[in-house]
């Protein structure tokens, strides 16, 4: 008997430990599949949307989801200049329209696209060119950087000059851009740059940090009557995934945080708690008394 008590109070200890041990290995195998799907974006794109043609009023800009009437995200009055944030997206083939601002949404666009969206992908999709010649251009944006380096690219955005040069430091980045077209991307040493940009007539500068594993876009606009330019951070980070639009933006949603681990550390603290639980029972021979509980009175 007494061994088979020690066996008894021996399992009574394994149980509940091998059960804490059996949530922590299941919290373990829900956190790599959650970490697994950040990476690979789950199934998700981004997109966002901007308003670059210099002549053009503003605009309200309707996102919808291929085959629905329902509009995903709406944004009124886009002026000139304006970029989103990026707007985190399932997968999928989406329809951006541009109206005149405080157009009806059952109004015509004054002009739409087409974009589809992979996972794992981020697109600008931008109104590019004169206001009589106004398309919607649908750009695909880098995620992911050389090592140690910086990417770069210009969007000349200005009609105030037709054609600009753009250099950061005494390197170029783009020699002689038409309006209303985009370079490649550029990888950059990381630092410090003066970056300019330079035209027939008009000239801009700006101070710029490239840190190492950021990509820009750098975007030439009329301030008005003269040359601009905006630095837009596209993505920064170890993991390089797209970030927020600058001040000017127009809002929308950054990149959603993936799902929460607290639950898995309350599964585990739970696990844990219960085998030091058990452990303290089992360990007290039969009969003892447990310190702290009172002894049930004896029935005569």
């Amino acid at each position: 008997m007494r061994g088979g008590s020690r066996l008894a109070r021996t399992a009574g200890l394994l149980a509940p430990i091998a059960a804490g041990l059996w949530l922590l290995a299941g919290a373990s195998a829900g956190l790599a599949p959650a970490a697994a799907a950040t990476s690979a974006s789950g199934g998700y794109g981004w997109l966002r949307l901007a308003h670059l043609s210099p002549n053009t009023p503003a605009v309200d800009v309707y996102l919808y989801s291929f085959g629905d009437a329902n509009a995903v995200l709406v944004v009124h009055h886009v002026a000139y200049g304006t970029v989103s944030a990026y707007q985190r997206l399932p997968s999928g083939e989406y329809t951006v329209a541009m109206r005149a601002a405080g157009a009806p949404a059952s109004a015509a666009p004054v002009i739409s696209a087409t974009v589809d969206v992979h996972p794992g992908h981020a697109y600008t999709v931008a109104g590019m060119g004169p206001a009589k010649g106004l398309r919607l251009v649908v750009l695909s944006d880098r995620l992911r950087t050389p090592r140690g380096k910086a990417l770069v690219r210009i969007i000349q955005a200005s009609l105030v000059e037709h054609r600009v040069t753009v250099k950061a430091g005494s390197h170029v980045l783009v020699s002689n851009l038409p309006f209303a077209t985009v370079s490649a991307y550029r990888a950059v040493s990381p630092g410090t740059w003066s970056v300019r940009a330079i035209g027939l007539t008009e000239r801009a500068q700006a101070t710029i940090t490239l840190s190492a594993g950021t990509i820009h876009t750098i975007v030439v606009l009329d301030d008005p009557g003269r040359l601009g330019l905006d630095d837009i951070v596209d993505a920064a980070g170890s993991r390089v995934v797209p970030v927020g639009a600058p001040a000017t933006g127009l809002g929308g949603t950054a990149p959603r945080p993936g799902p929460s681990d607290l639950r898995w550390l309350v599964l585990i603290g739970c696990g844990l708690l219960l085998g030091l639980y058990g452990a303290r029972w089992a360990v007290w021979p039969a009969g003892s008394r447990v310190p702290g509980r009172r002894r049930p009175p004896s029935v005569t």
